[in-house]
C-alpha cells in the first residue's frame, strides 16, 4: 500500500494578525512614540521659526553656548550635549526594543524575523545607491551616503496621528519594527564609517565599565543609584575614545535582560524601557530636533535642495528609494518565502507604509553632522534636504493611506471589538469554546430583552385599539 502524500506545507500570511500580548506590547510603545512625535514635530518647527526670524541670533547663541568639565574632554556645545548624550538615551531605548524582539518578541522565530530584517535592509541599501548614483551623476559628495538611509519611527507616527489614519496593529508593528532594526544598523554604520581616531585607553575603560554593568545585571544588583552614574562614565568614556558616544548607550540596552522569569509580570528590560521610554520621546528627541533642525530656509537654499547634488541625493533617497526599498524587499521576501500577504491587506498599503519609512530625522540629521562635520555650509543644505524629503515622504504617505482610511477603520475595529467584556478582543478568543458559550448567553439575554419589550409593546397597542 502506498504512502499517504505529505500533506502541502501551510501558507503563511505577511503582515497578519499579531499576537494578543505583542499587540499590547506595540500598543503601549506606539502611544508613547506618537505623543513624542508630536513633541518632536513641534520642536523642528520652534528650531526653523528661530532660525528664519529676529531671534535667530539668540538661538545660535543658546545652541553654542559650552557647558561642562574641559579637564574630562566634556566642555561641549547644547548642540553637542544634545547629539552625543541625549541621543545615547535614545539609542539605549532602541536597544532594549531590538534585545526584546530578538529573544521575546516576533523576531525570535527566523521566519517571522526574515521579513522585516530583510526590508530594512533594502530600505537602507536602496536610498544609499541612489544618493550614489546622484552624487556620482552630478559630481558631489559621496560622503553623505548614510543620510537618507534612516527612518524616523517618532516622526512617522505622529504624522499618522495628524492625519488621522486608523492603520492596523500588523502594519503599525511592522513599521515600528522596521525602525528598530534600521536603527541597529544605523548605530553600525555611525560605528563603522565615522568613528576618529581612537583612543585606546578610553575605550578600554568603556569596555571594562560595560564588562560590570553585564557582570552587576547578571548577580541582580538592583538600584539606579548604582547604574545611572555607571551608564555616565561608560559614556564619558566612549565619548572620548574617539567611537560615538551613542554606541554606550545601545550596548548596555542589549545587555537587559528582557525575558519574563517565573512570577514576574514585567522583565527588567521592559520595566526600565516603560520607565525610559517616555525621557527619550518626550525629552531627549525633541531637545535634539530644537538644536539640530534650525536651518535657514530661503527661496536660495530650498532652490539648492534641488540643484546641489548631495541634496538631490538625500531628497531623492528618502522619498524613492525608501520606498522602493522596503517595499521590493517585502514583496522578494513574500515571492521567495512562498508566503501570502494578509487578506486584510493589498499589496498598495505595503507601498504606504514604506513610503511613510522615508520620514528620516533624527537619525538622519545626526549622520548629517557626522558626515560634513568639516563644511558646515554643506550639512546645513542637507538639513534642509531632510527636512524637504521628510514633508515630501509625509505628504506621499499621507495621500496613500488616507484612499484607505475607511477601509483601516473597519479592520481596527475589529480588532477593537470586545463583546463579552473580558478584557480580550473577540478576535482573539474565536478558537475558545467558553468565548462562544458566553456570547451565546449574551445574546439569549438580549433575546429575552427583545421578547419582553415586544409582549409590552403588544399589550399596549391592544388596549389602544379599542374605543374611545
Amino acid at each position: 500500500m502506498a504512502a499517504p502524500a505529505p500533506a502541502p506545507p501551510k501558507n503563511r500570511k505577511v503582515l497578519g494578525r499579531l499576537s494578543l500580548p505583542e499587540r499590547n506590547y506595540v500598543a503601549d510603545a506606539l502611544r508613547t512614540e506618537t505623543l513624542g512625535g508630536v513633541l518632536l514635530l513641534v520642536a523642528a518647527v520652534t528650531a526653523l521659526i528661530l532660525a528664519n526670524t529676529p531671534l535667530h541670533g539668540t538661538y545660535e547663541a543658546i545652541r553654542d553656548f559650552h557647558i561642562g568639565p574641559a579637564a574630562l574632554g566634556l566642555d561641549l556645545s547644547l548642540e553637542h550635549w544634545a547629539a552625543d548624550g541625549l541621543l545615547a538615551v535614545f539609542f539605549f531605548v532602541a536597544g532594549i526594543e531590538l534585545k526584546r524582539e530578538l529573544v521575546a518578541g516576533d523576531l525570535r522565530d527566523p521566519r517571522a524575523a526574515v521579513l522585516p530584517v530583510v526590508a530594512a535592509i533594502c530600505g537602507m541599501a536602496v536610498p544609499a545607491l541612489v544618493y550614489t548614483f546622484v552624487n556620482t551623476v552630478g559630481g558631489g559628495s559621496l560622503a553623505g551616503w548614510a543620510v537618507p538611509t534612516a527612518t524616523d519611527i517618532a516622526f512617522a507616527l505622529a504624522v499618522l496621528a495628524v492625519i488621522g489614519t486608523s492603520l492596523p496593529s500588523a502594519l503599525r508593528a511592522f513599521l515600528l519594527t522596521l525602525a528598530v532594526v534600521d536603527d541597529l544598523f544605523a548605530i553600525l554604520i555611525i560605528a563603522v564609517f565615522f568613528t576618529s581616531d581612537l583612543n585606546f585607553a578610553a575605550l578600554g575603560g568603556a569596555v571594562a565599565g560595560l564588562a560590570v554593568f553585564w557582570l552587576l545585571l547578571r548577580k541582580g544588583v538592583r538600584g539606579w543609584y548604582v547604574y545611572v552614574p555607571l551608564a555616565l562614565i561608560i559614556w564619558g568614556l566612549m565619548y572620548n575614545s574617539g567611537v560615538h558616544a551613542t554606541i554606550a548607550g545601545v550596548a548596555m540596552g542589549l545587555m537587559l535582560r528582557c525575558t519574563r522569569r517565573e512570577g514576574e509580570e514585567q522583565s527588567p528590560g521592559e520595566r526600565i524601557e516603560h520607565l525610559v521610554r517616555p525621557l527619550s520621546a518626550g525629552l531627549a528627541v525633541p531637545l535634539f530636533a530644537l538644536f539640530s533642525a534650525g536651518v535657514v530656509i530661503s527661496g536660495g537654499a530650498l532652490g539648492e535642495v534641488f540643484t546641489q547634488p548631495e541634496a538631490l541625493g538625500v531628497v531623492l533617497g528618502l522619498v524613492v528609494g525608501k520606498a522602493v526599498g522596503i517595499f521590493g524587499g517585502t514583496w522578494l521576501t513574500a515571492r521567495f518565502t512562498r508566503a501570502s500577504l494578509s487578506e486584510d491587506l493589498a499589496w498598495p498599503d505595503v507601498f504606504a507604509v514604506a513610503s511613510l519609512a522615508g520620514i528620516g530625522f533624527t537619525v538622519s540629521l545626526l549622520i548629517d553632522e557626522l558626515a560634513f562635520a568639516e563644511d558646515p555650509v554643506l550639512s546645513d543644505v542637507v538639513k534642509a534636504a531632510v527636512l524637504m524629503g521628510s514633508v515630501i515622504a509625509a505628504v506621499l504617505s499621507g495621500v496613500l493611506l488616507k484612499i484607505r482610511n475607511a477601509k483601516y477603520r473597519r479592520l481596527c475595529e475589529d480588532e477593537e471589538r470586545d463583546e463579552d467584556l473580558d478584557g480580550i478582543p473577540d478576535v482573539y478568543e474565536l478558537h475558545k469554546p467558553e468565548y462562544h458559550l458566553r456570547m451565546a448567553r449574551i445574546y439569549e439575554a438580549k433575546a429575552a430583552e427583545h421578547r419582553r419589550r415586544a409582549e409590552v409593546a403588544s399589550g399596549a397597542g391592544g388596549q389602544g385599539d379599542g374605543p374611545a
